[in-house]
């Protein structure tokens, strides 16, 4: 058995691929937002603490995302992506994330987003019924965002990701593309037990200092 990059009494991470590291496979429900091919770049300097390296995606597809959800098979799930590209096939609700303090920067478009689809599949969510429509107020950009704070470019909301988790069923909650992190801190803050994996050690490096902080983490509600 793969040990461990960090473990503590509701979360353990693991450093590496999803698809070879599958101790995330006996959770119980998976909220995640994986690769799913769409490039991800900005012309502001809004991302200028991530490497140029990091902003470009080039997949041409979502095969990785497929492939663990495959993996998954129908356990119920959370999993964020884009228009851009075919929603898993066993999607049942789309939720929308609204990031209403988006701003245009420097782009040159008529429109610019701010919004992401979040994926539900499978069963078993519950909690009072409420819009398929998900406000956030955090700023995403500049020296004061989450991209700049974080060093990572798709951090998303501890407090959004404590939203959703509470309408998961019970058991163990599993994120094999980790990222920043926000998944494992939000299912630690709701007291529950998760799974990590990511592949990139400097990622795995900034959740484990996120996680041992004494202070709970809420950033982004």
């Amino acid at each position: 058995m793969m040990q461990p990059y960090f473990e503590n009494d509701l979360v353990t991470l693991y450093h590496g691929d999803c698809l070879e590291v599958t101790e995330w496979l006996k959770a119980d429900v998976l909220v995640t937002d994986p690769p799913y091919g769409v490039a991800w770049k900005s012309s502001t300097m809004s991302n200028a603490n991530v490497p140029k390296s990091e902003k470009v995606n080039n997949d041409s597809n979502p095969v990785v995302r497929d492939a663990s959800l495959d993996l998954w098979g129908e356990k119920p799930a959370l999993v964020f992506g884009s228009w851009k590209i075919p929603r898993p096939q066993a999607t049942r609700t789309r939720l929308i994330w609204y990031k209403r303090a988006n701003i245009p920067g420097m782009r040159s478009h008529a429109w610019f987003s701010a919004d992401e689809e979040i994926y539900v599949l499978g069963k078993g969510f519950t909690g009072k019924p409420e819009q398929n429509v998900l406000v956030t107020d955090d700023r995403r950009d500049g020296a004061y965002g989450e991209v700049a704070r974080l060093g990572h470019p798709t951090p998303k909301p501890v407090g959004l990701m404590e939203r959703l988790i509470a309408k998961c069923p019970t058991g163990v909650i599993a994120d094999p593309f980790a990222g920043s992190g926000a998944t494992l801190v939000a299912a630690r803050n709701l007291g529950r037990k998760v799974i990590g994996v990511e592949m990139e050690e400097k990622y795995c490096e900034l959740i484990a200092n996120r996680l041992s902080q004494d202070a709970f983490d809420f950033g982004g509600i």
